[in-house]
């Protein structure tokens, strides 16, 4: 797994909402002989992919059962509500979660939001997939509530989407197989944390026998070639010779 002449890609999977492209493009550039496949996979599904090896990392979200990964956290994504156009919720700039008390909420069976207390009231059905409660939404069956990056990606032309401040928030981690680190996976974990092609942590490092015949090379001359220290009077600030 080290190369484009073995036919290995790197595989690289992601949850939805998430848009890889930024450091795909750099992988590109900096990798171009080892082809990246995205493997898109539901969030729910992306933990056992990678514990079957389907995918040599993945974006999921957070929590996940950490047994037998390693987990970098990224970023944190604002909560939104998702509502018709002519809700009444879509004439505020953002709500809170005691706002929606009288509204039926959906809570889809692949909700990414870890809630403590469900806000609003039960909706009369748990929708399968955020992109089914969506649809159930734009019915004027109820609300949602998802992270901003799902509201954009289930965009609809009759729905809106506002703010709620004080919702739990959904975090996007890098995870992968601990025991399955590689130096593709290791290349990718730099690329995401923004190191430089440089970086002493790179896929090319200085080799251990290179080191001592760089230090050499900085040894100062020997053999007579080191010029004599001038006489301590030359030393002196404004000498200047007869």
């Amino acid at each position: 797994m080290t190369d484009g002449e073995t036919g290995r890609t790197f595989r690289l999977a992601y949850v939805p909402g998430v848009t890889p492209a930024k450091w795909v493009n750099i992988w590109t550039e900096r990798m171009p002989d080892v082809p990246i496949t995205l493997v898109a996979v539901p969030a729910a599904e992306v933990v056992g992919l990678l514990r079957n090896g389907g995918a040599d990392a993945g974006f999921a979200r957070l929590p996940v059962d950490r047994d037998g990964l390693s987990v970098i956290p990224l970023y944190v994504e604002t909560t939104v509500v998702v509502v018709p156009k002519d809700h009444a919720i879509a004439a505020a700039d953002e709500v809170a979660i005691a706002d929606l008390i009288d509204d039926e909420v959906f809570h889809p069976l692949d909700d990414t939001i870890e809630w403590t207390v469900r806000p609003g009231l039960p909706a009369f059905t748990h929708p399968a997939t955020t992109a089914a409660a969506v649809e159930l939404v734009a019915a004027d069956a109820g609300i949602l509530l998802v992270p901003l990056s799902l509201a954009r990606l289930h965009h609809r032309k009759d729905l809106t989407y506002r703010p709620v401040p004080d919702a739990p928030q959904s975090q996007v981690a890098l995870t992968w197989p601990t025991d399955a680190t590689t130096d593709l996976v290791e290349d990718f974990i730099g690329i995401v944390r923004g190191r430089t092609v440089n970086s002493s942590r790179g896929r090319t490092p200085t080799s251990p026998a290179e080191k001592p015949a760089q230090r050499q090379a900085k040894k100062p001359a020997q053999n007579g070639s080191r010029r004599r220290a001038a006489p301590a009077s030359r030393k002196k600030k404004g000498y200047r010779p007869r």
